[in-house]
């Protein structure tokens, strides 16, 4: 067996060859130092967008995008960031208006905490990342408001706390409890009056979502989703009276709707709107007003997603080259032509000037780190001035596979990565530890550089584990079948999925089957736990982090999407649920938690702690007293060698 000793510096030497090879250190492997790419920025210069710039030390230079030329080399100057004038702002729950002179005005005055105002709702589902709107000419600005007065409360505990103040409440609604209620108001600046938007859809636990403004500024569009998210209407609203003017299209799905994409106005009359309803997959519609009509954009068997437009062109990316690529198309709106604008295989991340007529691509692929062009959307130009240089090539690295292996079902193809030991020899046998998330809104394997390897899974490759990491049903870009093959079973299709990869895996000889560990955080850890229960026969050790252990205690907008609730799925609440698996542990199993987690609160790590105790069956437990749902700083560092520690005590 091959033996490390940890160096003083940043390196390991290895016993069995008697001299120093730089490997990786828990230090490097957590805060991956010295192993990002160098930062290369760009931007378009506002006046001219035929102009590119970029930080060079002290100086922003500038550069012709269609020769290359440098135009110019400034120094950065920094000056006094401006006072708050003409905007919104939230103040102790409320909103409050900043005048052309400075002066604060209340928008909103509310003494009850329950009430907040001006901030994001519904636990940031649905896209929803901040609860103000600003209006195009800043005439108005709308906010959301919740009303929280219905919602229980858990109760955290802050062990700094000095003068008894121990309890940390949060409002927290769990699964078919009452849910916080939300409505939307609209500050008019010239009269200094509120108004509340009019919604009547649905009953009053109703989500809104993706609140958008017309080009004139006179009136307001919402996706109002039931509680249930099987049903939605975009409606719109005169922003004025907030009166409802009309729906303007509505969804319906027996698994779920998720509204994730505002509108995108192209002119006063056509929007664009974004669903995976209608085709099987997401994609761009174009909708009319002076019709009423709406008509599918990108006509492609694939995921995509907008980036931006101008009067002639819609420029979005698509999967339709793989779902572990990601380009830049356009489409015409005047003839429908599609053109893709990105060149190479990869990952690719782009951001266009104000007029749509360049752009810049920021991507990598398995075994480039990074390439930065600058390109026209005409297709004219495409030119790389930058290219990384491998942040590892200096670190003993196994090589990093990326393959993929059949579903379960057979219809699709889970993409994988996969890092065998160093000094890898396949007449060996190697310990097997699968890193599983598995979730929704997730991808942990793409075609960009490393394949998002995470430094701790090539740390243990080098202590001489095989390492593999594979996206299953459930998890993004295969279009609506594929994500929502988990609907009212989470953990089922993904368990089988999982142990498909697993045993294509285990099928080589160099896999030892005697010697399988798994680990996860979150739904990861909901993962980790499910495995070793319903396969305890496979999985020898296992390490679960903030894990579910039963969807009844876990929030309303996420849980009720997948799984519904206990009323309405009985059966698969009582299936996915881990309390009662616990009798079937038979492996090692360690469960990490932050004490203060706020996401996956603490009654479910110790309901299953207790349910084995119940049974009799040996757990280990170690919490995180300061730490929320993600362990961070040097709390992570001890975590992380916390878990290797466990993989080395109990797997080698």
């Amino acid at each position: 067996m091959r033996k490390f000793i940890l160096l003083a510096a940043l390196c390991i030497a290895s016993v069995a060859f008697g001299q120093e090879r730089k490997l990786l250190t828990m230090e490097d492997a957590i805060l991956n130092r010295d192993l990002a790419p160098k930062n290369y920025d760009i931007r378009f210069n506002k006046e001219n967008s035929a102009i590119y710039e970029h930080a060079n030390g002290g100086n922003i230079e500038q550069y012709d995008i269609r020769t290359g030329k440098l135009l110019s080399s400034k120094p950065i100057l920094i000056g006094m960031p401006n006072p708050f004038r003409n905007k919104a702002a939230v103040w102790n729950n409320n909103v409050v208006w900043y005048d052309g002179e400075g002066k604060k005005h209340n928008i909103t005055d509310f003494a009850d905490k329950n009430i907040v105002c001006g901030q994001s709702v519904s636990r940031n589902e649905f896209g929803i990342s901040g609860g103000l709107f600003p209006s195009p000419d800043n005439s108005r600005v709308a906010f959301y408001q919740k009303d929280e007065s219905m919602v229980a409360t858990y109760p955290l505990t802050d062990i700094t706390s000095i003068k008894g103040n121990y309890l940390i409440e949060i409002k927290y609604p769990m699964n078919g409890q009452p849910s916080e209620r939300v409505s939307v108001g609209v500050y008019d600046v010239a009269t200094q009056k509120v108004v509340y938007l009019s919604v009547t859809d649905f009953d009053e636990e109703r989500y809104l979502t993706n609140v958008s403004w017309s080009p004139d500024s006179q009136t307001l569009y919402v996706q109002v989703l039931n509680r249930a998210q099987k049903d939605m209407h975009l409606n719109a609203y005169c922003a004025q009276t907030g009166k409802f003017i009309k729906t303007l299209l509505t969804e319906n799905n027996d698994r779920w709707i998720e509204p994730q994409n505002p509108i995108r106005f192209i002119d006063n009359d056509r929007f664009i709107y974004t669903t995976d309803n209608r085709d099987g997959y997401k994609n761009l519609y174009l909708y009319t007003l002076s019709k009423g009509s709406i008509e599918r954009l990108t006509k492609v068997d694939a995921d995509v997603a907008y980036v931006a437009h101008n009067d002639k062109a819609v420029y979005y990316y698509s999967a339709e080259v793989s779902p572990v690529e990601q380009h830049l198309f356009s489409i015409s709106l005047r003839n429908g032509k599609t053109k893709q604008l990105t060149q190479g295989e990869g990952w690719h991340n782009c951001t266009l000037s104000a007029d749509c007529k360049y752009f810049t691509d920021n991507y990598s692929s398995l075994n480039v780190p990074r390439i930065v062009a600058v390109g026209s959307t005409d297709g004219k130009i495409y030119r790389e001035v930058f290219r990384a240089e491998d942040p590892s090539k200096d670190y003993n690295y196994s090589t990093i596979e990326l393959g993929s292996v059949k579903s379960a079902d057979g219809k699709y193809n889970n993409h994988y990565r996969l890092i065998k030991p160093l000094d890898f020899n396949e007449n060996k046998k190697y310990p097997v530890i699968l890193y599983v998330y598995g979730g929704p809104h997730s991808q942990m394997v793409t075609n960009s550089f490393q394949a998002q390897l995470r430094r701790w899974e090539m740390y243990m490759a080098q202590r001489g584990y095989v390492v593999f990491v594979m996206d299953n049903r459930g998890t993004l870009n295969q279009g609506a079948e594929y994500e929502k093959a988990i609907h009212r079973q989470c953990g089922k299709c993904e368990m089988e999925d999982q142990m498909a990869g697993l045993q294509w895996l285990l099928s080589h000889k160099w896999a030892d089957r005697e010697r399988v560990g798994v680990h996860g955080w979150s739904y990861g850890g909901f993962m980790t736990i499910s495995l070793m229960t319903h396969y305890p026969e496979v999985f020898k050790v296992g390490v679960a982090g903030g894990p579910v252990i039963d969807w009844k205690w876990y929030e309303v907008m996420y849980g009720e999407r997948y799984m519904e609730t206990e009323k309405t799925n009985p059966e698969g609440f009582a299936a996915t649920s881990l309390i009662s698996q616990a009798k079937n542990l038979k492996g090692k199993l360690l469960i990490c938690q932050g004490v203060i987690d706020d996401v996956v609160v603490w009654q479910h790590s110790l309901s299953f702690v207790d349910a084995c105790i119940c049974a009799g069956v040996p757990v280990d437990y170690f919490p995180y007293p300061r730490s929320k749902h993600n362990v961070r700083g040097k709390w992570r560092v001890h975590l992380m060698q916390k878990v290797t520690d466990y993989f080395e005590d109990y797997l080698r």
